[in-house]
């Protein structure tokens, strides 16, 4: 019985009693005209009451009284502190060019029996299909005013079968030893296969078949994203991190994903996006018009690999310094500028025997000493006065480390008989890319476009990176060959309820680079550009 209804109860006794006690005050005998004025205050008691009850099942007392306490943007209640659950899940559509042959073309290398494209295939990498890209779930508890503590996972990461974008060089599944190459995109091409897993390993992020697709399984990758504590509010002007989150490095790399101009980071700047454990301070300045970030990390693992919820594997740790200055911000007329500059470089690697590379039955990491360096530079403006709803970025990153020994590997044939790399030397890659957007909402032609188009946001993306990898042919045991690819992309983004919910549509036009032949004696490599163009739609609700 709802509360409404044992009200009118309860008031249709009063008025019971009432008339009785008019009949005993005036011996019994009570007006037509007085009932009929009690009976209508009744009835028009209970209409109000019906009309302010929400039509459907009866609730109680004690149901009303939760909804109360626990519904839209009522508090949680915590033992300490206050809770705050966020979350980002974004679901993909993609659709690739189909090609039936990979970066290196076997077959027009005459090494595999039969003819066939076994080893050459791009067919794994080129399907259609749906994608759950991120699933976020984040928990900030914020202890005391001065001390916040966040966890974030991310379930979706646990995939290692799905072609990286905007250029689909390679799965984010990986045989190399140490984990995967990439839970966020991040990945290189190789042509080959890992020495370490043999010719049945089929793939180190090439296009080529890849055993991660093949069996249905695959490396289980790093699910716990972010687990740090923040210390803020005790000295001015700073705050200090300590636990696992993204190092400070560029622009695009650190932006919350929930706010990417594109369905995917630019090529060089995944690279930033990758977290590690440590500590890091950060200074701001007049509304945050000068910042800095410095810390130091542990830095583990080779090359492209995750760094993430993983012990070091060496006594240093990598050092990290970023500046942020803003000349102009905000400005009505000329809008905003930013630009910056961050580095991180840090001793990787470790050996058994002081100089040796190879491995060997001894304890160590087995890998050459070297420093890994990453570097980037970024600018970007946003327009003001007339030019309003435009913006311009650029950046620029380069990359410098190591793989490790039998690492990057090519074995055109089941027989064996190809390159292997076993004492890599280092390489450096570099990686640059230009955007812009104009946004209807934020411009001057608001209040002139239908309500359907203002919500529209036009993109545009250049972008390249040395990120195809080969041992080479004259000096395979040591030296790397590195390669480039370019994507164009050109997008809408559809703003529901701005980052909250938005649908985002890219088109990346893929070039990769080819030789063909070195040019001394019988053709030693067939590398050629893939027919990989691809559309990905992007599906995204925040909270």
């Amino acid at each position: 019985m709802r509360l409404a209804s044992l009200r009118v109860m309860v008031l249709a006794i009063v008025c019971t009693l009432a008339l009785g006690a008019l009949r005993a005050g005036e011996g019994g005998d009570v007006t037509q005209a007085e009932y009929d004025q009690l009976k209508k205050e009744l009835a028009d008691l209970q209409r109000m009451l019906d009309s302010t009850t929400p039509v459907g099942p009866r609730s109680s007392a004690v149901d009303e009284a939760l909804d109360n306490k626990y519904g839209p943007d009522a508090r949680v209640s915590t033992r300490a502190g206050k809770l705050t659950i966020g979350g980002l899940l974004q679901v993909w559509y993609y659709s690739i060019q189909n090609d039936n042959r990979g970066w290196v073309d076997a077959d027009q290398l005459g090494s595999v029996p039969g003819g066939g494209a076994s080893w050459g295939s791009n067919e794994v990498n080129d399907n259609d299909s749906f994608r759950v890209r991120r699933s976020q779930l984040r928990f900030t508890m914020d202890i005391t005013e001065n001390i916040t503590g966040v966890v974030m996972i991310d379930p979706a990461r646990e995939a290692t079968s799905f072609p990286t974008f905007p250029a689909n060089v390679g799965t984010s599944g990986s045989t190399a030893p140490g984990g995967t190459l990439s839970g966020d995109g991040v990945a290189f091409t190789n042509p080959g296969v890992s020495a370490v897993g043999g010719p049945g390993g089929e793939g180190v992020l090439g296009h080529v078949r890849n055993p991660d697709v093949r069996s249905g399984g695959g490396l289980a990758n790093r699910a716990l994203e972010d687990a740090y504590i923040n210390y803020h509010g005790v000295i001015p002007h700073h705050d200090f991190t300590v636990g696992q989150f993204r190092r400070r490095l560029g622009e695009e790399g650190t932006r919350d994903d929930a706010q990417l101009d594109f369905t995917e980071r630019a090529m060089i700047t995944q690279l930033a996006s990758l977290r590690d454990l440590g500590i890091q301070a950060h200074g701001s300045w007049w509304d945050e018009r000068f910042q800095y970030w410095i810390g130091g990390f542990n830095g583990a693992g080779t090359a492209f690999q995750q760094r993430q919820n993983r012990s070091n594997d060496n006594d240093a740790l990598d050092f990290v310094g970023t500046i942020l200055v803003r000349p102009l911000w905000l400005d009505e007329d000329w809008g905003s500028i930013e630009l910056g500059y961050s580095y991180l470089g840090g001793l990787g690697g470790e050996g058994s025997t002081p100089g040796r590379s190879v491995a060997s039955t001894a304890d160590g990491l087995n890998r050459r000493e070297v420093w890994h360096s990453m570097q980037y530079a970024w600018l970007s403006w946003q327009a003001g006065g007339p030019a309003r709803g435009l913006w311009i970025r650029g950046e620029w990153g380069q990359y410098r480390d190591r793989f490790a020994p039998n690492e990057l590997a090519y074995i055109p044939s089941v027989a064996g008989g190809g390159l292997t790399v076993l004492d890599p030397a280092p390489f450096t890659v570099q990686g640059w890319t230009v955007s812009a957007g104009f946004k209807l909402s934020e411009s001057v032609w608001e209040d002139d476009v239908p309500g359907w188009v203002r919500p529209m946001e036009f993109v545009f993306r250049y972008d390249h990176m040395n990120n195809l990898f080969y041992p080479d042919d004259f000096n395979s045991l040591r030296e790397i060959d590195v390669m480039g690819t370019t994507v164009v992309t050109a997008g809408i983004n559809y703003y529901i309820k701005n980052h909250n919910a938005k649908i985002q549509l890219n088109y990346n036009w893929v070039n990769e680079e080819d030789k063909k032949d070195l040019g001394v004696g019988p053709p030693t490599r067939q590398i050629r550009e893939v027919r990989n163009d691809n559309l990905v739609v992007n599906f995204q609700v925040g909270w």
